[in-house]
């Protein structure tokens, strides 16, 4: 009987970092509380804006003002991160965020009612993100050892999808219960998490390392270049692509939940939260990722794994006869299985990233990270959105997911040195 209980932990998820690692233990802390807290201010966002304006449009655009200014500025917080210490970069960024907060919940508070206040503090708030997540992720490496990172970023990826699932439903309860500025408040207060967990941290100076640079344009394209002449790191971007802009499902939910699969609203809340449940599944059974070595291998296995999972969604909605039965649930099981490989797929990329970049350097491939994770998502609405117009949702999530392979397949027959990355000797 004694082998059982070392089988669960090697099973479940490895709290090793937390255990051991006082600065991630108090990162983490403040990064998992202030996560719902977003979450909870994303969606309420979105919630006033459509009672100051029963505009879906101008709901849409609260996405737009967020999305310029973190593409814009994602490049650059990561030359500010590579050129000053992580640390100081990372609280500033950090305060600017918590007054942002107070400031939304304030205007909330006050009923000002102005949407383009909203909006203006909406794209501020992302400028500061641009900076403050470049530093964290930046950071991390620092303050782990190489041999925990998987399990450390298997613990944020679990606790990025609880706030994901959590957050919403949390909004919609706090709304409904006390309104707006109940839920603004509840993000200004959590964030505080986030403040201390920095400020808990140890001082991180840049690297003293010859010709050392200045943030600004020349460093921004320093390490742009680094990026172009480093294919295994850079295949950590492709391959993300390739499942984000052929691939990513999300778009089609409000038109499969009227038309496919019946139940509005409700349905295409299920949808959601069975891609979610897969991420937080895989992270809470994430125990056995330390042991991985050809992590490239494991990107590749785990994006085909996810474009034929939503693949197979795409046939199960072209074959459902109509209605919300077992059609429902089994499109919420495959998107399960599709979060779930989304979510190792994210463990060993963000991991490449972190070992194979050089210390110097990884703010700015932080930087580079934002803007492809902001970006990718955003394109894949379009490219989902506009076939699913032309041949219909089913066809087009099949059509989206085959095309997710086959490109991820061809990406590694063409780059084999990321097929045989080892995470022991890592080579960029």
């Amino acid at each position: 009987m004694s082998p059982a209980p070392a089988t669960r932990r090697r099973l479940l998820a490895d709290t090793t970092p937390l255990r051991e690692v006082p600065a991630f233990r108090w990162l983490w802390i403040g990064q998992s509380l202030a996560g719902i807290g977003t979450q909870l201010t994303v969606v309420t966002v979105g919630l006033q804006v459509y009672a100051l304006t029963s505009s879906t449009f101008s709901v849409g655009l609260v996405g737009l003002f967020a999305l310029v200014p973190l593409v814009g500025l994602g490049l650059y917080g990561g030359s500010l991160v590579d050129a000053h210490d992580r640390r100081k970069v990372a609280l500033i960024a950090s305060l600017a965020l918590w007054v942002l907060a107070v400031a939304i919940a304030a205007q909330a508070w006050f009923h000002v009612g102005s949407v383009e206040l909203l909006y203006a503090l909406v794209a501020l708030q992302s400028a500061a993100f641009a900076v403050n997540n470049p530093a964290r992720s930046a950071i991390v490496p620092g303050i782990v050892p190489r041999e925990l990172l998987p399990a450390a970023n298997a613990l944020s990826g679990t606790t990025n999808a609880l706030a994901l699932t959590v957050g919403p439903l949390l909004a919609g309860f706090l709304v409904g219960a006390w309104g707006f500025q109940a839920a603004y408040t509840v993000d200004a207060v959590t964030f505080v998490a986030a403040l201390v967990g920095v400020h808990r941290l140890p001082a991180m100076p840049p690297e003293a390392v010859p010709g050392a640079h200045r943030p600004g344009l020349r460093s921004v394209l320093e390490g742009v270049r680094f990026l172009g002449t480093r294919p295994n790191v850079r295949m950590t971007f492709l391959a993300d692509l390739c499942a984000m802009v052929f691939a990513m499902p999300r778009v089609l939910y409000p038109a499969i939940a009227a038309a496919e699969l019946g139940g509005g609203a409700r349905t295409v809340g299920i949808l959601g939260a069975g891609f979610a449940a897969g991420s937080v599944l895989a992270g809470l059974f994430s125990g056995p990722l330390g042991a991985v070595r050809r992590q490239g291998a494991f990107v590749v296995g785990c994006i085909a794994v996810y474009g034929a999972s939503v693949a197979a969604f795409g046939v199960v909605l072209v074959l459902a006869p109509g209605g919300a039965g077992w059609e429902l649930w089994l499109c919420v099981a495959l998107l399960a299985v599709s979060g779930a490989a989304d979510a190792v797929s994210s463990v060993f990329r963000g991991t490449i990233l972190q070992v194979a970049t050089p210390d110097a350097l990884r703010g700015r491939l932080q930087g580079v990270f934002i803007v492809v994770v902001a970006g990718g998502p955003r394109l894949g609405d379009l490219v989902l959105g506009s076939t699913a117009s032309a041949v219909g949702e089913g066809l087009a999530a099949l059509a989206g997911g085959a095309a997710c392979v086959v490109a991820v397949l061809v990406l590694a027959d063409r780059q084999r040195g990321f097929l045989r990355y080892d995470a022991r000797h890592p080579v960029p």
